[in-house]
């Protein structure tokens, strides 16, 4: 809280830590120079005394002693006080998190129900299709024409494979348990060797004073062998190579932010590899049904890691560059 005049009033705990003083040498200071460039605040509180505006939103650089400026979000808020604004900081980081966060979310949802609709939308006329088929198989003598109701057959099933996939977490019941995080890791550590055995050296950097916590634990399985698969199909080339690394490291993560809560203690769970990382053209659509990387992928697997992981409650983000390839999972902690 500061006067219009940029004298400090109040200062909380937060902002001791961001500049790394206290609150005794804040409070009656100028705030203005407190910036990189307090210009910025003098005009904001310039037009607040004018009653210009009733919030102003800018984006400035902290100055701290001793240390490198921190890049901040400013909010400058009008209060019922005459002569005094509050000042809200957010630093940019944080805040490009959460809109990043937000905008995971609502694209999740949107493509739960975008996958629901289609699917179902699908599923009868296939059925139909189907069963003409049949039918038609059978007044045909023709061995050659058979062969294309053998066709349109296989690939009706093809479809309702892929349609009972696109439906399967809403179907199934969440069955909720005790989970142990890196028994989850190790089941998918031994599928993923058996499939790939020679050319990729799987890391484990575990955590061990991680804590249970209830979920479904077949749920993870799939959302995590989901991301190691895709993994290690785009590291085809380290493992012919024999170069190929893959990483499942555990933290714990205090007092984050993440799905529009604050959460006091989170899971982090990264699976990494040394891959060329996730193509440019479909970094943003990553988690989107039916986008894939590789020719022939189904595109659904991230969709479904995504979906499992957000039935916790949690998040799956993507860090990408070429040579290392970060999927970090985030789920509550009790």
């Amino acid at each position: 809280m500061i006067r219009t005049d940029g004298t400090v009033i109040f200062a909380n705990a937060a902002l001791e830590d961001a500049m790394g003083t206290s609150r005794r040498s804040i409070e009656g200071s100028a705030f203005p120079e407190a910036f990189v460039d307090p210009r910025q605040l003098r005009t904001a509180l310039q037009g607040a005394r004018s009653n210009e505006f009733a919030v102003l939103r800018y984006d400035a650089a902290l100055a701290r002693p001793g240390a490198e400026p921190m890049p901040v979000h400013v909010v400058v808020v009008q209060t019922e006080r005459a002569g005094e604004v509050l000042i809200e900081m957010l630093p940019l980081e944080q805040q490009a998190r959460q809109e990043r966060e937000e905008r995971l979310i609502d694209q999740a949802q949107a493509n739960k129900e975008l996958i629901r609709n289609l699917a179902h939308e699908i599923k009868n006329p296939l059925g139909g299709i189907r069963g003409a088929a049949q039918l038609l198989e059978m007044e045909i003598d023709s061995r050659e024409l058979t062969e294309y109701t053998q066709v349109i057959i296989r690939e009706a099933d093809r479809l309702q494979t892929l349609v009972d996939r696109l439906l399967a977490p809403h179907r199934r019941p969440h069955v909720v348990g005790d989970v142990n995080i890196h028994e989850v890791c190790e089941r998918v550590r031994s599928l993923i060797l058996a499939e790939f055995p020679r050319g990729l050296e799987v890391v484990r950097e575990y955590d061990t004073s991680l804590p249970e916590f209830r979920g479904d634990r077949e749920q993870l399985i799939q959302a995590v062998l989901n991301i190691a698969h895709n993994a290690c199909q785009a590291l085809s080339e380290r493992i012919a190579a024999g170069d190929a690394q893959l990483m499942f490291r555990t933290r714990i993560a205090r007092q984050v932010t993440f799905g529009k809560q604050r959460y006091r203690l989170a899971l982090e769970l990264h699976v990494i590899d040394n891959g060329p990382g996730v193509p440019l053209a479909i970094k943003d659509r990553i988690f989107y049904p039916l986008v894939s990387g590789r020719e022939g992928g189904s595109g659904l697997g991230l969709t479904l890691a995504q979906t499992f992981v957000q039935q916790h409650h949690g998040l799956i983000e993507c860090d990408s560059v070429p040579g290392r390839t970060d999927f970090k999972l985030l789920i509550p902690l009790p």
